[in-house]
């Protein structure tokens, strides 16, 4: 399982982040191998954390690739203060079965069908 991680500090977000934010979450639940997402607010400091989650690195790939996400990367400093992106390749994960992962989640809407 491959994940991207999107840690960035906001600044103002106005109309046109919203849009593309929204673009660039549906781009991503198109891609291939896509298998979820999280997202947390740190309410101290504001800084926002958004994990994508996918079977292998293709999907990444093509959201890399997408228009609204090369869009949104030449323009991150009007609503960004800071970002980085840890690109990471998960070798196991394992917990009491009560908080599942997507990829777990969605193993489990697999087996349901």
């Amino acid at each position: 399982m491959i994940t991207a991680t999107f840690i960035f500090d906001k600044k103002q977000f106005d109309d046109d982040f919203h849009a593309l934010d929204q673009q660039i979450a549906e781009a991503a639940r198109s891609t291939t191998g896509y298998l979820g997402e999280e997202a947390w607010e740190n309410t101290t400091t504001g800084r926002i954390s958004t994990v994508y989650y996918w079977s292998s690195e293709e999907g990444l790939r093509e959201l890399m690739n997408n228009p609204s996400h090369l869009i949104a990367k030449g323009r991150y400093k009007e609503w960004l203060s800071g970002y980085r992106v840890e690109i990471s390749q998960v070798l196991r994960t394992y917990g009491d079965g009560l908080a599942p992962s997507p990829a777990e989640q969605a193993a489990d809407n697999t087996k349901a069908v």
